[in-house]
């Protein structure tokens, strides 16, 4: 039996009813309305027609496809709302409108949070797409559904049947179920046919010990439609929650996902183990790496197509105790390619930067450890400094993001190929702007400063701390402190740290000598207004959304060019361009925590208060 389900409602999705009810929360206004009625038509037609064009170019021709209501008309219209027209009208606020007023539960979806088990084994997928259904839970002996629709009585009393429990019902958006639907009977139905279809024993000890199996079965093919999807679905779930690298990783009994999403790891998938080998076999062949060897780390790439945009995802895999782990870090020309104003600079540090990067010959440097964005960084720089009428080389290990504009050439030791000895060819091909990818010895460094002193601009990276250290850096290879006078224009030191979701975003007062006795001196007595992320769906509970650059640049002026010397002092060499107008990487990071960009905890994580 059916219990905890409205009222059956006369038709709660006609055009009167929805708009009633967006004007009842002051969501539109009456002549808003009034352009609704106006465009329905127009915009149904063109709905249906995209509907009908998609279907036709894709596998999906044949399947249940729900009606165009007038809640996908609003939507697509892009209103802004009346109650507050620096927001839009989209879909999840139409519905969440609708929930209150039918009285019933707004419910927006954890995926990670959803049994695999519970979502494909109790309704059919044709019954799941058909009605709009999606059972997300069960507690208390009731089968909790979620569904634009709560009104479909037919339908729970069928899941009811079908599950043996009693079902309640939830409200989520159209758009969120039919993404889940595809995603749970899309990949998880995959990974489960995979196992399936490779079934043996759930221990595999890897490259702990030799584990005979007596009655060996034999791997899934790369090729295998369900692995093939499952891969798929990873990389563009990767892609879409706007992730840096992708681990999948072998334990004693299952196989993790885990993906880095601004900064962070996040369990996204435990997988079985015996689809591991499968999903490694897999990603090496896109990735052209040799599949049978297995006890010695390989490198390669694969390009992909995103939405028409060529992206690069670098592969690395490695033997570990329980098999093969696989990093997969994807360079996203969305990411690594943007305009300097999102980047982070200030007005102030922009001005100065792009100075030394416009001179026609010298050094510039750019510092930070593994993970600072300098690659986004230099590539912007180049992307920015780009023109017909200039010759761009690169020499990286490995090329992160290929771009027909620049000339990109990868080290390959193996055949001879070593920054250090490809820089003295490089200087043949009559390049303008040489970008290094690292300068990590004396030879490179060498080579570096005779291309600057022959006319070149040279664009670098070093890994320090912070940009004073890249003098004592330099000098530590062994460059003679005459020369890095001769070539440095100037160096940029740089980190990365996480924004606020905006979608959670709330003020709170903390006492400035709390902060004091964390580390943090603001310069400020008595209580401070500060932001913070509560935490929702959109940003996983943690509060951030997306990063950002700090950034602390120092021109290299006649006065640091005095004191850089075989004996340079990096205090020295840090007050002398504190003198000089540096505004370091706490102070950048506390502009943006008392702008709201970012939170205290954050600034005290990446940056430290230097002497």
């Amino acid at each position: 039996m059916v219990t905890k389900m409205p009222k059956k409602r006369d038709n709660p999705f006609s055009t009167e009813n929805v708009c009633g009810t967006l004007i009842k929360y002051g969501l539109i206004s009456e002549d808003q309305k009034k352009e609704i009625l106006s465009k329905r038509v127009g915009v149904q037609k063109k709905l249906e027609r995209a509907r009908a064009a998609k279907q036709a170019s894709t596998s999906s021709k044949g399947r249940p496809q729900s009606p165009i209501t007038i809640i996908d008309v609003i939507s697509t219209l892009n209103l802004n709302r009346a109650d507050n027209p620096e927001k839009g009208l989209d879909e999840e606020v139409i519905f969440q409108a609708l929930a209150k007023d039918w009285k019933i539960p707004y419910k927006k979806i954890n995926p990670l949070e959803l049994d695999l088990n519970l979502v494909t084994g109790t309704i059919p997928h044709t019954f799941a797409m058909k009605h709009l259904v999606f059972p997300i839970g069960v507690k208390d002996g009731f089968l909790t559904v979620a569904t634009p629709n709560p009104f479909n009585i037919e339908a729970m009393e069928d899941i009811a049947l079908a599950s043996h429990m009693k079902v309640t019902a939830v409200v989520t958006t159209k758009t969120d179920i039919l993404k889940l639907l595809n995603e749970f009977f899309g990949f998880k139905r995959s990974i489960a046919a995979a196992q399936d279809q490779f079934a043996g024993p759930s221990v595999d000890l890897g490259n702990l010990e030799q584990y005979i199996k007596l009655m060996a079965a034999d791997e899934l093919p790369s090729d295998d439609q369900h692995i093939v999807n499952a891969v798929n679905h990873i990389l563009g779930y990767a892609f879409d929650q706007k992730a840096s690298d992708v681990h999948i990783e072998p334990k004693r009994e299952v196989s993790l996902v885990r993906m880095r999403i601004d900064g962070a790891l996040h369990t996204v998938y435990s997988l079985p183990k015996n689809v591991h080998s499968a999903l490694l076999s897999r990603i090496k062949t896109i990735a052209r790496l040799d599949m049978a060897e297995k006890r010695r780390p390989q490198d390669g790439r694969i390009k992909m197509d995103k939405g028409g945009v060529e992206a690069e995802i670098r592969v690395s895999s490695i033997p570990v105790a329980f098999g093969e782990k696989v990093v997969l870090r994807i360079m996203d020309p969305d990411i690594l390619f943007q305009d300097y104003e999102r980047l982070g600079f200030t007005p102030g540090d922009l001005i100065r930067y792009q100075q030394f990067i416009n001179m026609p010959h010298g050094i510039v440097l750019v510092c930070g450890p593994t993970g600072s964005g300098k690659s986004t960084t230099l590539y912007s720089t180049l992307k920015d400094l780009s023109t017909p009428e200039i010759n761009i080389t690169t020499v990286e290990e490995p090329i992160e993001m290929i771009h027909e504009d620049f000339n990109q050439i990868g080290v390959q030791p193996a055949v001879g190929i070593t920054f250090a000895s490809i820089l003295r060819n490089i200087l043949r091909q009559d390049p303008d702007i040489i970008m290094i990818g690292e300068m990590r010895d004396l030879e490179t460094a060498e080579n570096a400063v005779q291309a600057a002193l022959t006319g070149h601009l040279v664009i670098s990276t070093l890994h320090t701390n912070d940009a004073p250290s890249a003098v004592t850096r330099l000098l530590d290879l062994g460059v003679p402190a005459f020369l890095i006078r001769a070539t440095l224009i100037g160096v940029l030191g740089q980190r990365l740290v996480r924004k606020i979701c905006t979608n959670c975003k709330e003020t709170f007062e903390i006492d400035s000598q709390e902060l004091a006795s964390l580390g943090l001196d603001l310069g400020r007595k008595g209580k401070l207004t500060l932001s913070r992320g509560k935490g929702c769906l959109k940003c996983r509970g943690t509060g951030y959304s997306g990063r950002t650059g700090i950034y602390e640049v120092i021109p290299f002026t006649e006065g640091m060019k005095k004191i850089t010397t075989p004996e340079s002092d990096i205090i020295a060499l840090r007050t002398q361009a504190t003198k000089e107008g540096m505004i370091t990487l706490r102070e950048n990071a506390i502009k943006k925590l008392l702008e709201g960009i970012t939170t205290y905890q954050e600034v005290l994580r990446v940056t430290w208060e230097q002497v």
